[in-house]
């Protein structure tokens, strides 16, 4: 009998379950080899869909197929649980060897959760999911008579405890490798780490046996030969800069100066480095050169731009473009353009509907160069669901570049220290933290584990000083404004000025203020920016804001803080509201960025009207700021009598992270326990371990305690989860209609990467103010959630209100 793993949608083509398993092995081995864990990730692929041996699942199957107007029960046969069975009855059970036991554990694990996420060990009812499924579970259909076939068709007994033999090897090697972590954090980093090859394995094999491509047909172009292309097409632009008018500058020199330090930089061993250039210093080229050089020498499979704001992943990934001419292999992520789905799927597999070809559609960061943001980064590794998680494997062999790393969120510091140290100490990945004022992340509890000598640029304080163009105005420490007074200030300036930016911290009052000037300039153009706008909307505002500052024409620009890291634009003043010292430095960076005009103005603010309850980040930051201001109008000498010199910025981060220390390991107050704990405390800090034994009056018959599905539960970057919505701007339109006509899973992928250049993420309140308005629609089987004409303004993006009709028309 030939037992079928899938049945194709196009030509009703089988494929084999045997097939099916050593494809997904053969993947996940190669994903698996990065981390020297080849055979540890292939026992996940081998095993992961052997309870499809059963008869149950193969009779559901072909009903599901023949019958899908009456399709069986959602979720009568169970195939994810058999796999995870057998490693737990052969290596858990009795006489257990201590790496064959947590080998169980672990792979057994991604084996049971292949179609939602990793189980708790221990959860907080000091219960076990994971020994739940694989020991007291006893619905199994054809258990037995699944281990069998496997045997028989897959890989015979003797084969399969030669492999297992291996993989434990593999992981007594990589538990006693020389590392900061305990025993639970490397298990932990181990146990994602298979799974997202696992995910990946799977979701690859079987997209290409739906889209019926050939073996070979996707190999990857060779890494070294595609960056030593780009690394010299990169020296040429550089050569020819050289030569440019202007280029003989002392700026320009210092510029090329500190882009030939971090191209022989790049030949030191991987490891965790900073690259402080100055704001304005030619950073994103100098970083380029060092990522490419340092891919080349140290044989490195991908480039990985880490950034912020989706803004300038738009601005930085262009500027790369147009050096290394090649839009194919380099990937801009700016967001999921669906949530990863809640609850189990694996009643879908096997079929293939809406759902399934959403999920298998390519979105796993295999190019060679990719943009994506900081959310993105912290969601692989520790978000809920698998559409995250499928990516981390494609972090290791990599040159990852932190731009405006000290952007990471305060509850966030711990668990990006730990993700960091672990991509340095074990998978092979070089890491560049980048930006003009480097955060203390070696300062806390979980520090950073960087390199000694990190610091790529030499004699920092002499090119900071050399980079001086702005002076800073204290506004704040001795009045406040409101926006009726910042805006009488605003037209004061445009006595003087050609052109202003104004940052401040809330969308509410940003808008307040864009409304308040645009009545009263009507002459001089009046912008608006905020992350109420979707990525293109911005990216076309910025355009013409860009024309005009190059133009020399008078304008005002009002922004939330996501235009002061790192976007190209420079003003001729700038007026920023008060926050922490790193925003007002980026701030700054706005300001006569390439030193046009002679030393210029930076006034800093504290806004009356700001609402700051729910920033209690830029709320904390601002506090410091303003009384290192205080200091300095009594002793001018301060911080080396300058806000914006590394002395101040080495204080201020310090007495940042000092104060907000009970925040780092991200508290979980619903359960009164850090998420650092949940994930990776040994058994003495563990508290649900110390209350099973107090309890049960005995250890848990488990190696690991740990408690990953409540950790990724409860894990948000920011403090409301936001959603992601397709908003009706520009092609915006156009990509809901091909959402909803896509019909291969390459179509789908290909139009959801597009779609991330039109979405808005709305927190619980805006959607649920929009779902009783009107202003919220349904595609693609209720998987994607899109604006109404009505709910977008083209002025200012997210009208709550639902009253910006235009007239178009997409549903």
């Amino acid at each position: 009998m030939e037992f079928i793993a899938h049945i194709r949608e196009s030509d009703r083509g089988r494929q084999s379950l045997c097939a099916h398993l050593h494809g997904v092995r053969k993947l996940a081995e190669s994903f698996g080899a990065k981390l020297g864990i080849a055979h540890i990730a292939g026992l996940a692929g081998l095993l992961h869909d052997m309870g499809k041996f059963s008869n149950a699942f193969q009779n559901y199957l072909i009903e599901a197929v023949n019958h899908p107007e009456a399709p069986p029960k959602r979720g009568s046969v169970d195939h994810s649980t058999a796999g995870g069975r057998l490693l737990y009855d052969l290596f858990h059970k009795s006489n257990i060897e201590l790496e064959k036991g947590i080998l169980a554990e672990i792979v057994g694990n991604a084996i049971i959760s292949h179609h939602s996420y990793i189980h708790d060990y221990l959860d907080p009812d000091l219960q076990s999911p994971y020994l739940r499924r694989v020991r007291d579970k006893e619905d199994i259909a054809d258990y037995d008579e699944s281990v069998r076939r496997f045997f028989e068709q897959v890989m015979s007994e003797v084969e399969f405890q030669h492999y297992v033999d291996q993989a434990a090897r593999e992981l007594k090697q990589y538990l006693l490798a020389p590392s900061s972590f305990s025993r639970e954090a490397k298990c932990m980093f181990l146990t994602k780490f298979v799974f997202s090859a696992l995910i990946d394995g799977d979701r690859t094999d079987t997209r290409r046996f739906e889209d019926n491509v050939a073996d070979g047909e996707e190999e990857a172009h060779p890494a070294k030969e595609l960056f030593q292309g780009y690394y010299d097409k990169l020296m040429a632009v550089i050569q020819s800069m050289g030569k440019q008018t202007g280029s003989a500058s002392s700026i320009n020199k210092l510029r090329n100066a500190m882009s030939e330090q971090c191209d022989r930089f790049a030949d030191r061993p991987s490891g965790i480095y900073t690259l402080s250039i100055p704001t304005g210093g030619g950073k994103t080229l100098a970083s380029l050169r060092y990522a490419l050089k340092h891919a080349i020498t140290h044989g490195k499979k991908h480039i990985i731009y880490l950034l912020p704001y989706t803004t300038i992943i738009e601005q930085n990934a262009a500027e790369v473009r147009r050096i290394l001419q090649d839009d194919a292999h380099i990937l801009e992520h700016h967001s999921n353009v669906i949530e990863d789905l809640d609850g189990d799927d694996e009643a879908d597999d096997g079929l293939m509907n809406v759902r399934q070809k959403l999920k298998l559609a390519k979105d796993n960061w295999d190019s060679p160069v990719i943009f994506t943001t900081l959310v993105q980064f912290l969601n692989v590794f520790y978000a809920k669901g698998s559409r995250n998680i499928r990516r981390l494997h494609n972090l290791s062999e990599s040159v990852i570049i932190f731009d405006e790393v000290q952007k990471v969120p305060v509850s966030c510091v711990s668990l990006f220290n730990e993700a960091v140290n672990f991509l340095n100490d074990f998978c092979r990945t070089g890491i560049v933290l980048c930006t003009a004022t480097q955060p203390a992340l070696n300062f806390v509890k979980h520090q950073l584990q960087i390199q000694p000598n990190a610091e790529m640029i030499q004699d920092l304080g002499q090119v900071i000083t050399a980079f001086k163009r702005v002076e800073l105005m204290d506004e704040a420490s001795h009045e406040k404004y409101t926006n009726e007074k910042l805006a009488n200030f605003v037209l004061h300036r445009l006595k003087e000025k050609r052109n202003i930016l104004i940052i401040l911290n809330t969308k509410a009052v940003v808008k307040d203020l864009y409304q308040r000037l645009l009545k009263q300039l009507r002459e001089i153009p009046v912008y608006h920016l905020s992350t109420s706008m979707c990525p293109a909307h911005r990216k076309d505002r910025l355009g013409k804001i860009r024309e005009h500052l190059a133009n020399q024409e008078q304008m005002v620009c009002i922004s939330t803080p996501l235009i002061e890291a790192g976007v190209d634009v420079s003003f001729q003043c700038v007026v920023r509201s008060l926050a922490g010292l790193d925003s007002l430095a980026q701030a700054a960076g706005r300001c006569n960025r390439h030193g046009e005009d002679t030393l210029q103005q930076v006034y800093l603010i504290d806004h009356a009207e700001e609402n700051l309850r729910h920033l209690q980040e830029i709320g904390k930051g601002k506090e410091i700021a303003k009384r290192m201001l205080i200091d300095l109008q009594h002793e001018a000498s301060s911080y080396g009598g300058d806000l914006l010199s590394v002395q101040a910025m080495t204080y201020y981060f310090q007495r940042f992270y000092t104060e907000v220390k009970p925040f780092l390991d991200f508290n979980v107050p619903k359960l009164n326990v850090d998420m650092t704990t949940l994930l990776f405390a040994g058994y003495k800090e563990n508290k649900y371990f110390q209350d099973y034994c107090l309890s049960h009056q005995k250890r848990p018959p488990l190696f690991l305690v740990n408690s990953y599905r409540t950790a990724a539960e409860h894990f948000h970057v920011i403090d409301n989860m936001t959603t992601p919505v397709i908003v009706p701007y520009g092609e915006g339109e156009e990509i809901i209609t091909e959402l909803n006509g896509a019909k291969s899973i390459e179509d789908f992928g290909r139009v959801m990467r597009k779609a991330q250049q039109f979405t808005v993420n709305l927190f619980p309140y805006e959607l649920e103010k929009l779902s009783k308005n009107g202003g919220l629609e349904y595609c693609l089987d209720g998987q994607v959630r899109v604006l109404k004409d009505g709910a977008y303004n083209e002025e200012y993006g997210l009208d709550l209100e639902n009253e910006s009709w235009s007239g178009a028309s997409f549903f």
